[in-house]
């Protein structure tokens, strides 16, 4: 199970970016839905809002674990 782990993190390290990306763009047009010109679309703000920041805290782990593994193998 750790082998195919680190098989991810190190082989699919651009897959964490590619998701932190899109957690940052979720979480910009969340931010944006809570303006008073958008009332009717806060519950989607919301729900962007949260999309987004699980997924830049995914990115973020993903790259703290590339980092680690990348100390552990130089």
């Amino acid at each position: 199970m750790q082998s195919a782990i680190r098989t991810l993190v190190r082989d699919y390290g651009w897959i964490h970016s590619g998701v932190g990306l899109l957690g940052n763009l979720a979480f910009v047009i969340g931010s944006v839905l809570f303006l008073p010109a958008f009332e009717p679309w806060k519950v989607t703000g919301v729900w962007l809002f949260i999309t987004g920041s699980t997924l830049m805290f995914v990115g973020a782990l993903g790259d703290m674990l590339v980092k680690w593994y990348a100390r552990d193998e130089g």
